[in-house]
């Protein structure tokens, strides 16, 4: 009955963001499977070159005076969609559950987590450091935005993954263009509703679309900088791209973690935390534990205590 109600509604409220306007249509769609069930459950629209070239004027064009303001005012925007993100968190987190598939107490919970990162991040004071001061120089150390910041983020926790880049982005002077995943694009269409009730038009960007819109941005001209997360091979690629016009790269990409374990451990007490850290999101984040070195007088009680997890 689940998987018939599902399969019987097709949601399409879903719109781009570019230069402070919702953009229903485009030349491509992008349908949008919900894993619980292997089917398509949304639509939306799909940016081309055309899209991303206005939504990179409209960044460029609300550079100025978004640069222009202090570190308090865009402080006190961001606290603004921080409070936006907990008072439509069910909804969202509801939506982030379908087009992902984690358990809905997960989806709360990277909400909630994106909403905390922002108000800490526009917490932190970025002074001018005087580097010297003396009777033949002064010298100071200041930070100065960028330009046009391209954000690329994937599908596995894709509200979170967003919200740090974007809000780093904007609190520091910056406008930006933010891509998701189009496996995950709906969640990040509904924030960029919720970004453009609360930031001026132009400043936040929001694009849903294929592989070939993230390599479009890579090598954009009119894009200062790129903030990927993602996986080793693309990224290698981001990199490669972006260096035909010297952009300014940040690279998250996938780890090949190991959990190390000595035998002073309480092993009940690790085998719980290892076997979250190994298998949290089903195992689909960069940091998740792939390998486990156990001290050989413990090894054989940590294997049983981590079957009793499993």
């Amino acid at each position: 009955m689940a998987e018939r109600a599902e399969s019987a509604t097709l949601r399409t409220d879903f719109a781009l963001l570019i230069d402070g306007e919702l953009v229903r249509t485009a030349s491509r769609q992008l349908d949008v499977i919900n894993p619980a069930f292997g089917t398509v459950f949304a639509r939306c629209p799909a940016a081309g070159t055309a899209e991303l070239d206005r939504a990179v004027s409209a960044a460029r064009r609300a550079f100025p005076a978004w640069r222009a303001r202090s570190f308090a005012e865009r402080a006190a925007l961001v606290k603004q969609l921080s409070a936006r993100l907990r008072a439509e968190q069910n909804a969202l987190a509801e939506l982030l559950t379908r087009e992902q598939g984690k358990p809905l107490a997960q989806s709360v919970a990277e909400i909630d987590r994106g909403a905390a990162q922002s108000d800490g991040m526009v917490g932190i004071e970025i002074p001018v450091e005087v580097l010297a001061d003396d009777k033949d120089k002064h010298i100071e150390l200041r930070y100065r935005p960028l330009g046009v910041v391209g954000i690329i983020t994937p599908w596995n926790a894709p509200v979170n993954l967003a919200l740090g880049p974007l809000v780093s982005a904007l609190y520091t002077g910056n406008t930006v263009i933010l891509k998701p995943s189009p496996y995950t694009p709906l969640t990040t269409l509904k924030l960029g509703e919720i970004l453009r009730e609360v930031f001026p038009a132009g400043v936040v960007n929001v694009l849903a679309g294929g592989d070939e819109l993230g390599a479009a941005m890579t090598a954009h001209a009119g894009i200062d900088k790129i903030a990927f997360t993602g996986s080793v091979a693309t990224g290698k690629k981001v990199l490669a791209s972006a260096a035909a016009t010297l952009k300014r790269v940040t690279l998250e990409l996938g780890g090949n973690d190991p959990a190390i374990v000595l035998d002073d451990v309480d092993v009940k007490s690790a085998a719980k935390k290892i076997f979250f850290a190994s298998f949290v999101n089903s195992g689909q984040v960069c940091m998740a534990i792939k390998r486990i070195y156990a001290h050989e007088r413990i090894y054989d009680e940590l294997c049983t205590a981590l079957v009793a997890e499993a």
